[in-house]
């Protein structure tokens, strides 16, 4: 724990050398920023089961460094993308502060928050922006004879023969199925494509 939140620290430190910090516009994000964006928002959710109806602090710890580690990742200094890294840090601080009141009161402050005579439990707990957690794309496991074989990133909506052309067109399956007419594709949205040649 006090790894983390020397990382943490490090962290916020550094991106609040830049005081001026846009505010997200999700219609012009782009695919990284929306990733780490639908990250962010995953992790409140899962933060805020952990904490209000499980009591599991060690696992809400767990998704945090998580974050901190696609946050850490992310490389990106245009202004969304400071935006979007400002979101994730202040979502982070919040969610951490039923842990460590002191250390989130400080971190608050370094990100450019005043606080008033109370503590930072009268801000309001992050809510997950369902917006934010919508995707665009899944991946799904590929099986040729029931044996994982590749795997590809398809379309959420994708048609049925799409993602078998999809399948079909992985390099890694086309070694096992070569050129041998398959006798039965299965698909199961949204996880996986079974092949039997």
């Amino acid at each position: 724990m006090a790894r983390f939140l020397r990382r943490f620290w490090r962290e916020v430190t550094t991106h609040a050398a830049n005081p001026d910090h846009p505010t997200v516009n999700a219609s012009t994000l782009n695919a990284a920023q929306k990733t780490l964006r639908r990250q962010v928002h995953e992790t409140i959710q899962k933060v805020s089961d952990d904490i209000g109806r499980r009591y599991a602090f060690n696992t809400a710890i767990a998704a945090l460094m998580e974050l901190l580690n696609a946050v850490g990742k992310f490389d990106d200094a245009s202004d969304q993308g400071r935006a979007v890294r400002h979101e994730a840090l202040e979502a982070m601080v919040l969610l951490l502060n039923p842990v460590t009141p002191h250390i989130s009161h400080a971190l608050w402050q370094v990100l450019g928050h005043s606080i008033g005579p109370g503590p930072l439990d009268d801000h309001a707990w992050p809510q997950a922006d369902i917006a934010a957690l919508a995707k665009d794309s899944v991946t799904l496991a590929v099986q040729v004879n029931g044996k994982l074989r590749g795997t590809i990133d398809v379309a959420v909506g994708a048609a049925r023969d799409e993602i078998e052309r999809s399948a079909l067109a992985e390099p890694k399956v086309a070694e096992f199925v070569a050129g041998q007419t398959p006798k039965k594709i299965i698909v199961v949205p949204g996880k996986i494509v079974n092949i039997v040649v």
